[in-house]
């Protein structure tokens, strides 16, 4: 029975050391990076393309025929004047007023 408690105080240690935590070890060495891919070429540029011909002016038309002058009308004879009339005779002016000193005085006229 010596051996049996040997066995079960083993076993008990052994599932007592899955609960207790250590702390955590240093952090390792970081990897190496990569290496960068080749850069790919780039195509050629296409070249301009050629300027179109320019057209041609078209032709200027003729000028029309100018048209005749119509005939000039002749003037009609002038017509006699009139006899003038004889002027009326002229009515006589009225009496002016008197003055005095200061004094407008008015006459009525009949």
């Amino acid at each position: 029975m010596k051996y049996s408690k040997l066995i079960v105080a083993g076993l008990a240690a052994l599932a007592l050391g899955g609960c207790i935590s250590l702390p955590a070890g240093p952090a390792g060495p970081q990897g190496a990076t990569g290496d960068t891919g080749a850069t790919g070429y780039t195509g050629a540029t296409g070249n301009t393309g050629n300027t179109g011909a320019t057209g041609n002016t078209g032709a200027s038309g003729g000028t029309g025929a100018t048209g005749d002058t119509g005939a000039t009308g002749y003037t009609g004879a002038t017509g006699d004047t009139g006899a003038t009339g004889s002027t009326g005779a002229k009515g006589s002016t009225g009496a002016k007023g008197a003055t005095t000193g200061s004094t407008v005085v008015l006459v009525p006229v009949r």
